[in-house]
């Protein structure tokens, strides 16, 4: 488990092709690597990935295809990614429970300088429309946030700028693609919603 917030930005120094999927190197400077073992889960982009190998601040991670078909912002090499290590059960949770599982992948429709923050607006995919609403939580590509407002399947979000500095969204532009992962509490009340009715 993670909690959406971000503890250093990432670059894929290398991106190997492995029998259709890839193996990443990405290398960190602020992620603090001492305490990493093989084995151990980082979320890359929203992305829970497992660590195969590590050389210092590098550490290496496979990703099979049908992660990459379901993804975005993992297959370039120079790329910048959002990390994040998994969660222990003393940490703080700062953001809201966020699995590493992407649910799909959004397109931005607008990203505007508001004054005081940036207003990002994401299209996402008809299917987890549902699941956003106001004042609810949302991942994107890896980063916690609160939804400001829904209007079918398109909702809005505000990044502060502390957000935009500490984080790949300042990356974003419209017609940018992210990855989305919708609050787990979201799916476990339609889950037994639908067995209340059976």
């Amino acid at each position: 488990m993670f909690s959406g917030i971000i503890a250093d930005v990432g670059l894929i120094t290398r991106a190997e092709d492995r029998d259709g999927g890839l193996r990443l190197s990405v290398a960190t400077e602020a992620l603090g690597m001492d305490d990493v073992r093989i084995g151990d889960s980082i979320a890359v982009n929203g992305v829970c990935l497992t660590v195969v190998k590590k050389d210092g601040a590098v550490f290496t991670v496979d990703v099979s295809r049908e992660t990459l078909n379901c993804t975005v912002g993992l297959e370039r090499q120079g790329g910048h990614v959002n990390l994040e290590k998994a969660l222990r059960l003393s940490d703080r949770l700062g953001g809201h429970l966020v699995s590493g599982h992407v649910d799909g992948v959004g397109e931005v429709v607008a990203f505007n300088d508001i004054g005081e923050s940036w207003r990002l607006a994401v299209r996402a995919p008809q299917k987890l429309a549902k699941y956003i609403a106001t004042k609810g939580s949302i991942t994107i590509n890896g980063v916690s946030l609160t939804v400001n407002h829904v209007a079918g399947s398109e909702f809005d979000v505000n990044l502060i700028p502390h957000t935009l500095e500490a984080t790949t969204l300042n990356e974003l532009k419209a017609g940018s693609k992210v990855n989305l992962e919708i609050d787990l509490i979201a799916r476990y009340v339609e889950r037994m919603m639908q067995a209340e009715k059976k």
